[in-house]
């Protein structure tokens, strides 16, 4: 059983996940239940499937879970552009929020490697 909060990714994935609720709190009333709750499941949902496989045993576990939460950031991803493109980004949220999610798939991407090294 690993500590999620000692992992690296889940740190840079937290703080992605609070800027986006951040990011969305200015979204229009009639997104709540769309763009606004879509892009803050998809945020949680990276870090809560890291914290759920770290509590798993095994390697061939928490890459599994690894896997879901890189699913979640390239949905996070989209969502990012979609916000954008509807003008309810502004260019400059766009790109620091879309830098941070591209930059939690590369840390997942290398952590999936690794662990498919090691078994």
């Amino acid at each position: 059983m690993r500590d999620f909060h000692k992992l690296r990714v889940w740190n840079h994935a937290h703080l992605a996940t609070l800027d986006v609720y951040r990011a969305t709190k200015t979204f229009p009333k009639d997104e709540l239940y769309g763009l606004t709750g879509q892009m803050r499941r998809a945020a949680t949902s990276i870090c809560a499937n890291l914290a759920e496989g770290c509590g798993r045993r095994g390697g061939a576990e928490f890459a599994r879970f690894l896997d879901i939460a890189l699913g979640s950031a390239s949905e996070l991803e989209y969502h990012l552009l979609l916000s954008v493109d509807l003008k309810l980004l502004d260019g400059s949220a766009y790109a620091r929020l879309n830098s941070a999610v591209v930059q939690v798939k590369r840390m997942l991407a290398g952590l999936l490697r690794k662990l498919r090294a090691e078994s």
